[in-house]
């Protein structure tokens, strides 16, 4: 596959998490309102996505928010669409803080049934491919919910991802995976080993040089998804925080070698409009150097 060099050795290899920036339009209210925006302070759509944009440029223009320690970001396809001073965002992560750029594919969930949670239908999917790789993206990020462990619901929802991440793979691009385990199941340990099994399973299905990444909650039993990091056609595998606060999520991240984080609330943690640049750039700092402590440990 014809992969930018340089991007994929530091999606490979380089030292830091992925951000993500990708809060789609049901969950931008409760991103904003955390970051003091409430609704009353916007009205309509259209300001509330400006809003949302200011923030992340906010965060993207940060003085540690660079691939010393942030080597990529997942953004939503307004995001993907629209600019930061001017400079098309996309383009502006690469060329000038050195991060690699992801889109937000799927288009929300459907109602739950056999204990997960598939993707909704993706329409035009060709055309947002198309337009990812003109906007200099790399890769994409698709996601599935499970809530408990059903060994049907399961194996569909993994189906569903590769079948989707085969068509990204044929845009040029990497998918990155994730069929995420609800943090608050009863049966969460007992649905990762069954997720496991089927992530294992179609992976050896793929082609050889097909690359993705899974992005996955931290597991209950440290160290199970060791061995799909390192199959051959797997670049790297994420941790979500799943609503895990910032500091068990990095606590839980440190005992999982061969995972880094991909965290969003986490990331934002303590962020607040009114904060002057410098509270702004100190508080997001001190979240951006946890994550990172815990991503290379």
């Amino acid at each position: 596959m014809g992969y930018d060099k340089a991007q994929l050795e530091q999606m490979n290899s380089g030292k830091g998490f992925i951000a993500a920036l990708d809060q789609s339009g049901g969950s931008t209210p409760k991103a904003l309102s955390l970051y003091g925006v409430e609704p009353s302070d916007y009205n309509g759509d259209a300001e509330m996505f400006k809003a949302v944009h200011d923030m992340r440029a906010r965060i993207i223009l940060a003085d540690d928010f660079t691939s010393e320690k942030v080597i990529g970001a997942i953004l939503f396809e307004r995001t993907m669409d629209d600019s930061i001073n001017g400079k098309p965002v996309a383009q502006l992560l690469w060329e000038d803080r050195g991060v690699v750029p992801f889109l937000k594919i799927d288009k929300g969930l459907e109602e739950t049934n056999n204990g997960v949670q598939m993707m909704n239908p993706i329409m035009e999917i060709d055309d947002l491919l198309a337009r990812a790789v003109k906007h200099g993206i790399f890769g994409t990020k698709e996601r599935s919910v499970i809530h408990e462990a059903n060994e049907n619901g399961i194996a569909a929802v993994v189906a569903q991802q590769f079948e989707l991440a085969k068509q990204v793979c044929a845009a040029g691009l990497v998918p990155i995976i994730e069929p995420e385990v609800n943090i608050n199941s009863d049966t969460k340990a007992e649905a990762e080993e069954i997720l496991r099994g089927e992530i294992e399973k179609n992976l050896n299905a793929l082609p050889e040089g097909e690359m993705v990444m899974l992005k996955l909650t931290i597991p209950e039993k440290a160290g199970l998804y060791d061995e799909l990091a390192g199959h051959a056609n797997v670049l790297r595998v994420v941790a979500l925080s799943g609503g895990y606060s910032t500091a068990e999520a990095c606590e839980r991240l440190g005992k999982n070698r061969t995972m880094i984080a991909s965290f969003s609330r986490a990331l934002t943690e303590g962020l607040n409009v009114k904060m002057t640049d410098a509270e702004f750039n100190e508080a997001l700092g001190q979240n951006i150097e946890k994550i990172y402590q815990a991503s290379i440990c």
